[in-house]
């Protein structure tokens, strides 16, 4: 007897979500494929959507967005919304949730890179008369944790939760030199068009030289990497066992810090480095937060 034949079932396609959720979406999906696509880390990619530019997405288009059957995307949702880490704001609509508010409140009193720069950053803003900002190396990338605003400082400065890339600015330069050798050779292959952009070196060899003179000096000084006019000037951070994890420093308007001012404001940053890497490394045993992968 003849056995039937069985047809596939047609899978339906799925929408893609439009306009600035397409462009979110996108990113997010990226980030999701890049993390090796596990449920779990799936699952976090969703928090990767809230955006300022996209603060509130609806059920149907994070579920367009993951690229995930209903019911899996579903069970993320709900999983993400138990925990509070997203909000329901009715008519099917999230924002990030309450727990968010729990957890940023913990880092500021349990982080210890964070609890070392608290009073050091208000005394760097004293010294210098400029606001002053603690970040740490993040991936591929430079994270605000911490700042000290000065009087009457710059608008639209890089401030806490902010990221920037490692080769503009001067808390992100300051950090370079001290990287193993490998993985600046790994930086260099996979981002030698924008270390040439970022006046960085146009081959590997002026790249080392750039950044063995910023070690020679201890610090680095940059003026409207990011914003016209805005100078910087930081130093790098370590861990107890002298690994990079960041770096601290000041930002102002140019025509607020003159000539004269500037061998003072380099010794106050240089200071300021020297005391928080201290305090790290005095941190409760097993809190000397590690340097963060790069590559």
């Amino acid at each position: 007897m003849a056995v039937p034949r069985v047809q596939p079932k047609q899978i339906k396609s799925v929408k893609e979500p439009r306009g600035q959720h397409a462009a979110a979406a996108k990113a997010s999906r990226k980030a999701t494929d890049e993390k090796g696509g596990s449920s779990l880390s799936k699952m976090l990619s969703i928090l990767d959507h809230f955006t300022p530019e996209t603060p509130t997405w609806s059920t149907n288009a994070l579920i367009e967005s993951l690229g995930t059957s209903r019911s899996t995307a579903y069970r993320y949702i709900k999983g993400l919304h138990k925990a509070g880490l997203i909000g329901a704001v009715g008519n099917g609509y999230y924002v990030l949730g309450p727990r968010v508010v729990e957890l940023d409140l913990q880092i500021r009193t349990c982080d210890p890179l964070y609890q070392a720069g608290n009073s050091v950053l208000q005394r760097l803003v004293e010294a210098t008369g400029h606001s002053a900002l603690l970040c740490m190396l993040f991936s591929n990338t430079i994270l605000c944790v911490h700042e000290c605003l000065a009087p009457f400082s710059p608008e639209h400065m890089f401030s806490r939760g902010q990221r920037r890339p490692l080769f503009f600015g001067a808390a992100s330069k300051v950090i370079l030199p001290y990287l193993p050798i490998h993985q600046l050779r790994t930086i260099f292959s996979r981002n030698q068009d924008t270390i040439a952009k970022a006046n960085l070196g146009n081959d590997w060899d002026a790249f080392k030289d750039k950044l063995a003179q910023y070690r020679k000096d201890g610090f680095v000084q940059t003026c409207g990497e990011f914003r016209p006019g805005v100078v910087g000037i930081y130093a790098p951070v370590f861990n107890s066992e002298q690994l990079i994890l960041g770096s601290v420093g000041v930002s102002s308007l140019k025509e607020d810090l003159p000539d004269e001012d500037f061998p003072k404001v380099v010794i106050a940053v240089k200071r300021a480095a020297r005391e928080i890497s201290k305090r790290v490394a005095e941190s409760t045993q097993g809190m000397d937060r590690p340097p963060r992968a790069v590559g």
